[in-house]
């Protein structure tokens, strides 16, 4: 697993793309405050995102002739990451242009191709991710939703939870048993397309500590669906859901959630002049290991640009990447509290505390700790 990971970097034409994203993001945020912005993928602007796609900065991976640009992954990671680090609301579009348009693009078929991928590519057709379940915790092999075949497609009944943004969601791909029961593990489990607008479709957002509506619980009772409502083999859920978690756990999203409380620090730091060695050592602390998470992060991308699937290196990244974005504000905030005769910016302090209240749903969302490191042993051969 080690072995594979290569020192890369990002080729020059798509290197080219940042001064003409950093350009248009300097227009854009303007008005912005930062506590809002530091809800960075987690913000939801419909608007913003399809003026982000009439750029073509939403699916570019995904082939011309259904949309997208044609890059590859490197441009899709540069995007990303002037995304992530200008801390814009991105949530809308961010599922579908992530991993439900690669899903539909390797595994579906040429209408469900023809059908999404334009309006993924458009910023017209939002995703959520349907894994999690009530009860369930993390072991996504206990799926108990289930979807059972009928004369004109399936019927399904269930309930996800933790759904990010479902309630404005247009689509859910769903994971779902077809077949078998739960003690049958990870075999007998499909994807399923959602139409979230169906009768018999539930949605019930959770709000967390910050006042917002991040999260949702989505019940299922007799919704009927069309049989091209599947994705891929019947049966093959569980491959396609790992392979669809590499994409998820592999980005500069992982590493950037926290990003605007640095920012805004470091900029705090300028201000009062030179900081005492035991503040710079912290600095550099951080900025180490932000560099070497972004170098890890690039050679998965130069994995997924030669069409491998890293599942263990890439679970191993997210918890390093989330490790440092849940230390990220509470190491600033200690720094902050050991000089108490100086007093911060409110902006600085509304948006630490932003982070400090999300901070710990970082090391849950795309898969937990103890889930991960199992991920991990097996990748190493250890389990």
């Amino acid at each position: 697993m080690l072995a594979s990971l290569e020192f890369s970097s990002v080729p020059d034409e798509d290197e080219a793309i940042r001064p003409v994203l950093r350009a248009f993001l300097d227009e854009s945020l303007v008005h912005l405050p930062h506590d809002i912005r530091a809800r960075s993928w987690m913000g939801h602007d419909p608007d913003f995102s399809r003026r982000l796609a009439a750029q073509g900065w939403v699916g570019m991976t995904l082939p011309t002739e259904y949309g997208g640009q044609g890059r590859s992954y490197f441009a899709r990671f540069v995007v990303a990451e002037e995304l992530l680090a200008a801390s814009v609301p991105v949530g809308a579009h961010w599922v579908a242009e992530r991993q439900s348009g690669p899903l539909i693009l390797h595994y579906g078929t040429e209408d469900q191709r023809q059908f999404y991928l334009p309006r993924i590519c458009r910023g017209e057709a939002f995703f959520c991710i349907g894994m999690s379940e009530p009860d369930a915790g993390s072991d996504l092999a206990s799926v108990k939703t289930r979807a059972e075949r009928t004369d004109g497609g399936w019927l399904l009944n269930g309930a996800k939870i933790w759904t990010t943004y479902a309630q404005v969601a247009h689509y859910m791909i769903a994971l779902v048993r077809t077949s078998g029961s739960g003690a049958d593990r990870q075999r007998g489990l499909s994807q399923l397309i959602v139409d979230l607008s169906l009768p018999g479709v539930t949605v019930t957002p959770i709000v967390d500590l910050a006042g917002d509506s991040h999260f949702c619980e989505v019940h299922f009772d007799n919704v009927e669906l069309a049989a091209d409502a599947l994705i891929g083999v019947e049966g093959q859920g569980w491959q396609q859901c790992m392979a669809e978690l590499s994409l998820e756990r592999s980005g500069p999203e992982r590493l950037y959630s926290s990003i605007l409380v640095l920012d805004e620090w470091l900029a705090h730091l300028r201000d009062q002049g030179a900081p005492d060695d035991r503040t710079l050592a912290l600095v550099g602390s951080l900025v180490g290991r932000l560099a070497v998470l972004r170098a890890l992060s690039l050679a998965l991308t130069a994995q997924l640009v030669r069409g491998e699937r890293p599942e263990a290196a890439a679970a191993l990244y997210k918890d390093f990447g989330t490790a440092f974005e849940q230390d990220l504000p509470a190491l600033i905030a200690d720094a902050i509290a050991a000089q108490p005769d100086i007093m911060p910016p409110d902006e600085l302090m509304r948006t630490l505390a932003y982070a400090t209240t999300m901070s710990p749903t970082y090391s849950l969302r795309g898969g937990t700790r103890e889930i991960l490191r199992g991920m991990i042993a097996r990748g190493l051969g250890l389990r």
